[in-house]
């Protein structure tokens, strides 16, 4: 496995994506990546023309998607490897995502609008677009709004998200974060299924089973990795944009005490996280450690 490695990527099958898969395997080989995967959140419909793209290329393509789940109250993102993306089991995992979050996109722009803030439907199709997933409106869409309008220039809320502030490196996805996500003032209930059943399906679709940016997502609650390891987990995303060096060495070390493996992965997505580049995360110093890693090996 030679060239940079980048197993967590988005396309616009994401509804914080932008890029078509054709597009994406061409950036990364100018990139310099030579191991990718396209997994998108709760949809595998990138990696067909993926793969028929990177092999005329010299890449190496490992089928992938991006499941949200639930355990013990958190959400969770599990990402599978070399799964069998033709499975109707990702087909309907897709199909019941995709209608709660019209529904959901409905409740957080009342949401928004109840606040205050003089927002459109027809403002937020203008950033949605024509894309495959024109109708959810995520927290970045709601972003990316907010902060053009010019009657909010000077709005206190949004300020961080402004050049120079302290949110400002990703804002639209920052403002997702702070805002949107779990437990935040916009956050419309989706009901995930349970981190087993979706690690599960991976496995039984010929998978592996990773756990995507662990920093982030189990933030403050670190102890439950051990816990959702016992479900079957083949390993953990230690290196990520999310990530700093410190964070990254705790996750290789805990995958180590617990027999797991780790991947490495940018979350890139476009626009949403301008600062998040293919391969971020990866210091080259540890690309050949990632090299000879057994789960890595092993897809």
């Amino acid at each position: 496995m030679e060239g940079l490695i980048d197993l967590h990527i988005h396309s616009l099958y994401s509804a914080d994506g932008d890029y078509t898969p054709e597009k994406l395997v061409n950036m990364c080989r100018d990139a310099g990546v030579m191991t990718m995967a396209i997994s998108d959140h709760n949809s595998v419909r990138a990696n067909e023309e993926a793969i028929l793209v990177a092999g005329p290329l010299g890449i190496r393509y490992i089928p992938a998607v991006e499941l949200d789940c639930t355990y013990r109250g958190v959400d969770l993102h599990v990402l599978g490897y070399q799964i069998e993306y033709k499975s109707p089991d990702f087909g309907m995992a897709e199909d019941n995502i995709r209608k709660q979050d019209r529904r959901a996109s409905l409740e957080s722009f009342d949401l928004v609008r109840r606040l205050g803030f003089d927002i459109t439907e027809d403002e937020l199709y203008a950033v949605s677009g024509e894309g495959y997933w024109k109708n959810v409106w995520t927290g970045e869409v709601f972003a990316e709004v907010l902060l053009h309008k010019t009657e909010y220039m000077d709005h206190e809320m949004l300020r961080p998200y402004r050049q120079g502030g302290s949110r400002s490196d990703n804002p639209y996805v920052n403002f997702y974060w702070d805002y949107f996500s779990q437990g935040k003032p916009f956050y419309a209930e989706m009901i995930y299924p349970i981190l087993k059943d979706v690690v599960a399906m991976i496995k039984d679709n010929g998978g592996k089973a990773v756990l995507a940016h662990p920093g982030n997502n189990l933030k403050g609650r670190y102890e439950l990795l051990d816990e959702i390891v016992g479900f079957g987990l083949d390993g953990v995303e230690a290196f990520t944009s999310y990530h700093d060096e410190s964070v990254a060495q705790h996750f290789c070390s805990e995958a180590q005490r617990l027999g797991i493996g780790v991947t490495c992965g940018s979350d890139f997505h476009g626009k949403t996280k301008p600062r998040v580049c293919l391969a971020d995360g990866v210091l080259p110093e540890q690309l050949q450690a990632l090299r000879n890693s057994s789960l890595l090996l092993s897809l």
